[in-house]
């Protein structure tokens, strides 16, 4: 059976933000922590070695592959940092046209720094996810 390799997990997320290697990614990562804290409500945990997630839900697909997964998160990583919003939500492609400069792959959205984006956009897109994410998939 398929074992999901990012679960939470009890590792401190201050201890990862301090080993980042690049002290303008650290910096953008604590400013990133304390945004996505306070449009959350949620503690910051982290999921797999290197995801800081916020939240979590319970999903289930159609082929019977189901799990747990935070409603939202971000990684600082070596190249650029890595933004999780839910996928499929067609909102989410409208915030990202206002966004600033990013790209996005199917379920991340990169940028090099938070100077580059809005962060007012950010936290609408941190709280359209939930949103999407919680009529897609209810609480039971």
């Amino acid at each position: 059976m398929y074992e999901l390799k990012t679960k939470e997990n009890d590792n401190s997320v201050i201890e990862f933000i301090e080993k980042v290697d690049s002290l303008k990614k650290r910096e953008d990562a604590y400013k990133l922590l304390d945004i996505f804290t306070e449009t959350t409500g949620y503690q910051a945990n982290m999921w797999g070695p290197s995801i800081i997630g916020f939240g979590s839900y319970h999903y289930k697909y159609e082929t019977g592959h189901e799990g747990d997964a935070p409603l939202v998160g971000f990684s600082p990583r070596k190249a650029k940092i890595s933004l999780y919003f839910a996928t499929g939500d067609t909102k989410r492609e409208e915030l990202l046209k206002k966004f600033g400069k990013h790209t996005s792959g199917k379920a991340c959205v990169y940028i090099n720094k938070v100077a580059d984006i809005d962060v007012d956009v950010l936290k609408e897109l941190i709280l359209q996810s939930i949103k999407f994410l919680r009529e897609t998939y209810p609480e039971k």
